[in-house]
């Protein structure tokens, strides 16, 4: 899970929402497919790299755009996608780690985002020829969480299927109508009806937390462990 603290100053004009987390949960990933007959030996497979919501809503919300880093070998390794949705088709012959930065709107943070990628074109057991029909998928689940997020930015995505946000404390007002952008009303950057989308893993948000919940868990119990281990190193503690 990628945790960012935003950097802006509290002031009137960017009043926080204590005790409130949002978060929002993506998926880093890339499909590939082998050319077959089209094969040649520097372009045998089609690839697409992409930053994509979990349940394949529209990130526009949260993120404003995405730089892919390829290998130098690629004529302007550099690409940047600055609208949703966060994909980068390219063609080529070998596998590398592709660097990721995503850059998010002003009022939701102004720290970036750094991922990488794996890209992957073959499988990962050998079970014969690839078929041009079939593709290799990876990807990657994480959660970018906001805590005390700006009365803005949660206005803004109060009701946004991409974004889950905490039960809201008592007595928080919604800012006057109008301040709260309709973005995901106006455009419609999701990747539900994308040509890869039946290709995409699908992430149980039960098992992720399942997940994270038995790391913290262990973390504590090895937290735990190393002290008594210490006490042990230094001798019982003296009674007072």
């Amino acid at each position: 899970m990628k945790s960012i603290v935003p950097l802006h100053p509290d002031n009137s004009e960017r009043r926080r929402v204590k005790d409130v987390e949002v978060s929002v949960p993506i998926v880093c990933g890339s499909i590939a497919f082998f050319r077959g007959k089209m094969a040649k030996e520097y372009r045998t497979h089609n690839w697409t790299v992409y930053v994509r919501g979990a349940t394949n809503e529209d990130l526009g919300v949260v993120i404003k755009k995405v730089i892919f880093r390829l290998h130098p070998s690629f004529k302007s390794p550099n690409r940047v996608v600055d609208s949703p949705p966060f994909t980068l088709s390219e063609c080529g012959w070998g596998e590398f780690k592709i660097d990721i930065t995503v850059f998010l709107h002003t009022d939701v943070c102004e720290k970036k985002l750094e991922l990488s990628h794996m890209l992957k074109l073959n499988p990962e057991v050998y079970s014969g020829p690839q078929s041009p029909n079939v593709p290799v998928v990876a990807e990657s689940y994480n959660e970018i969480v906001f805590p005390d997020p700006f009365e803005s930015f949660l206005a803004r995505v109060l009701n946004h299927p991409a974004v889950h946000i905490s039960k809201l404390p008592e007595g928080f007002n919604r800012l006057p109508p109008g301040a709260a952008d309709t973005y995901h009303l106006m455009r419609k950057g999701d990747t539900k009806d994308h040509s890869l989308s039946p290709w995409f893993l699908k992430f149980s948000e039960m098992d992720e937390l399942s997940e994270l919940k038995a790391a913290r868990q262990k973390v504590q119990a090895d937290i735990a462990e190393l002290e008594r281990l210490l006490i042990m190193e230094d001798g019982e503690p003296e009674e007072l």
